[in-house]
């Protein structure tokens, strides 16, 4: 299957406080708008077609009412309790029908596709398919499957024109997502067969993270899973939060790292 990485989802308490944080960053963000099925709502920030959604609810009671899919993103915000961080990724895919037969094949449940939409602030409708996959004996989630109503060269000339894609002050383009993970190696094993990916480079040890590394390629970011060799950021985010993503890493003009709304944003200069 020939997958692109789509989003990350960073779940936080108010979307819209997200806007003037980032620009003080140097990073481009836009208010996405509301979910036309449930008491969601976004802001976005883009890096060419792969972005950050910043998720937010206005209404817990109302959501938790709501019967949502095994292994969804708002599955996955509920069982944190709405603990601020990153949440899932998300990787797209132009067949999605095919996507969930392959993933069959594997032997991970399979639910959808699903159709969703939700309205952007000019009143426009924006619809997509989503599929979710998973094992229920891993503990790290895999991501779900989007496909969209248009075409990447449509939605990039679109998204372009509404201003949402533009050149980040900071020259900001997303590089890779870390994950931390217990054992890498037998993640490694499982995600390149069950998502077709090729490993990049080889093992190595990050002495910032005081953790054993390994990437996966995929198109449009990277992901980079990191067992802890003691004490460090991966041994606390396992401790705290368990198999998650939890640092996005971004080529940049400038080197700068922040924390922000529970998730490590590092910015490297090219």
């Amino acid at each position: 299957m020939d997958f692109m990485f789509d989003h990350l989802v960073h779940y936080v308490e108010e979307p819209h406080d997200v806007i003037p944080y980032l620009n003080q960053k140097g990073i481009h963000a836009v208010e996405g708008g509301k979910h036309g099925n449930r008491p969601t709502y976004n802001t976005l920030s883009y890096f060419d077609l792969s972005y950050i959604e910043f998720i937010g609810t206005s209404n817990r009671q109302a959501l938790e009412k709501i019967d949502h899919p095994r292994f969804s993103n708002i599955e996955t915000i509920i069982n944190d309790q709405y603990k601020e961080g990153f949440v899932r990724f998300v990787v797209r895919t132009n067949n999605i029908e095919a996507s969930a037969e392959h993933f069959r094949s594997k032997g991970l449940s399979v639910i959808g596709p699903i159709p969703l939409s939700r309205k952007r602030p000019d009143g426009t409708l924006l619809e997509w398919k989503l599929l979710y996959i998973g094992h229920e004996d891993e503990h790290l989630q895999l991501p779900y499957i989007i496909e969209w109503g248009e075409s990447d060269e449509e939605r990039r000339a679109e998204l372009i024109d509404h201003h949402t894609i533009v050149e980040h002050p900071s020259g900001a383009t997303l590089s890779n997502v870390i994950f931390a993970v217990h054992h890498v190696d037998d993640v490694i094993e499982k995600w390149s067969d069950w998502l077709g990916l090729e490993e990049m480079g080889n093992s190595y040890v990050d002495d910032t993270l005081n953790a054993t590394c390994r990437t996966l390629k995929l198109p449009g970011g990277h992901l980079v899973f990191a067992s802890p060799l003691g004490e460090g950021i991966v041994a606390d985010v396992l401790a705290e939060r368990g198999e998650k993503p939890f640092q996005v890493n971004f080529d940049s003009k400038i080197d700068q790292s922040f924390e922000m709304f529970g998730g490590i944003y590092q910015m490297n200069s090219k």
